[in-house]
């Protein structure tokens, strides 16, 4: 067996997931011996046997990858319950188990995969969605390129209808439950690092149309809800529209051109002071 097999068994083998009392399997998921395979890539030593050396590493991989997600989601981990988010985890994993050198990629698809698994979140689906897609996108805001602000000064001399560019880190999203005020309450009962445990159905958040925008400003990741109109700009603007365009889109109701004027010189102003327009 050269090195690329010895590598390729091991991940295999740290793979597997633990049984219920988290030790090693005797079996893996294939239906291969664990014994037999430890015996091919791991030695014996005066105090471990191959399969108690293997043991170690499939334990650890395990223990760290599900603190990592529990980290990560625990606003879903607070909807479920600690015992059904772990049984989550080990299922998530061992369908799209780690590719990545860093450990902040391991939710990447846990969304796609929660609505495609729904008998996991059963009773909770659309909350636990809702969490789940606002708690991977903080780790993608806090992540992305930044590029230069223009100000509000600038604005002024872009010409009367400009084509405005996002802040590459800002994200838009569409929610029934207002998720994020449950996620922010959490976090101020949890800050000194006590155990979370799952919430009461009474405890959750109601149904509520939310429009938010999740962005940063000095390293630092925030929310901001946003009324329907400003989203629809600020999505019409995403997508590459002009400040005419975008503003078009949005229903303006009854309001005569000076209020709309008004309003759109208000948002444009908090975007700006926000610094979510860039060169």
């Amino acid at each position: 067996m050269n090195l690329d097999q010895i590598q390729r068994e091991m991940l295999d083998a740290v793979r597997q997931p633990l049984t219920p009392g988290e030790q090693m399997r005797k079996k893996s998921l294939d239906g291969h011996s664990m014994q037999d395979k430890a015996k091919r890539i791991i030695k014996p030593n005066t105090r471990l046997t191959s399969f108690e050396r293997m043991e170690i590493y499939n334990r650890q991989y395990w223990f760290r990858v599900i603190s990592s997600m529990m980290d990560d989601f625990n606003g879903l981990q607070a909807i479920v319950g600690e015992k059904q988010f772990h049984k989550i985890v080990v299922a998530y994993l061992s369908d799209h188990p780690s590719k990545s050198f860093t450990m902040r990629n391991l939710g990447y698809k846990l969304e796609e995969w929660l609505s495609d698994h729904r008998e996991y979140i059963a009773g909770v689906e659309q909350v636990a969605l809702d969490m789940v897609k606002v708690e991977w996108t903080e780790i993608e805001v806090y992540d992305s390129e930044s590029r230069p602000t223009i100000t509000e000064a600038d604005l002024q001399n872009l010409g009367p209808d400009p084509v405005l560019t996002l802040q590459p880190y800002l994200r838009l999203l569409e929610f029934d439950y207002p998720v994020h005020k449950f996620l922010l309450r959490l976090r101020e009962r949890h800050r000194d690092g006590d155990r979370i445990r799952r919430v009461s159905s009474r405890s959750l958040p109601k149904p509520e149309k939310t429009f938010l925008a999740v962005h940063r400003l000095e390293n630092s990741v925030y929310y901001k809800t946003l009324e329907p109109g400003a989203f629809t700009m600020l999505k019409a603007l995403q997508r590459g529209s002009a400040i005419s365009e975008a503003a078009e889109q949005v229903h303006w109701a009854e309001a005569d051109m000076d209020e709309v004027g008004a309003t759109v010189q208000h948002w444009f102003a908090n975007w700006s002071s926000l610094g979510w327009f860039c060169r």
